[in-house]
């Protein structure tokens, strides 16, 4: 079997939004994935406060639950976002690190069902949490 790692790296470098957003990969096991973003003041959706953009929170979990399919053993190593729904509790920090910790639960023949929970330091306290569907490609 690949290396989960190396695949899941490919797959966050190949995609020019994870690359311009500063997405790391910190962890990665079987259908789990956990992706950081440094805080960055070009991401910044309120020049107020300095909370970092919805959408870049909301590129960060969908990328985190993509991989935590593509590394789940039942699933193939190609996916795409069916459905995310992502709530959002609270703004994240200013100047914080952001990070995803995303869990694919449960794989059918052609759905995989994946749910996050974004934060910052303060991890009792979830910045958002989502519940997705992604496309499963068996392996042959």
């Amino acid at each position: 079997m690949p290396d989960i790692e190396i695949i899941a790296r490919q797959f966050i470098e190949a995609l020019p939004h994870s690359r311009a957003l500063g997405m790391r990969l910190e962890a990665i096991a079987e259908g789990a994935a956990t992706i950081a973003m440094p805080y960055d003041a070009r991401l910044v959706g309120d020049p107020a406060t300095g909370v970092i953009h919805g959408g870049a929170v909301s590129a960060l979990m969908d990328t985190a639950c993509g991989a935590s399919v593509m590394s789940h053993p039942q699933a193939g190593f190609s996916t795409a976002t069916l459905d995310l729904r992502i709530d959002y509790m609270r703004p994240a920090t200013a100047g914080q690190t952001i990070r995803t910790r995303a869990e694919c639960h449960h794989v059918t023949r052609s759905v995989a069902f994946v749910r996050a929970v974004a934060t910052d330091d303060d991890e009792a306290r979830p910045v958002a949490m989502a519940t997705g569907a992604f496309t499963v490609e068996r392996k042959g």
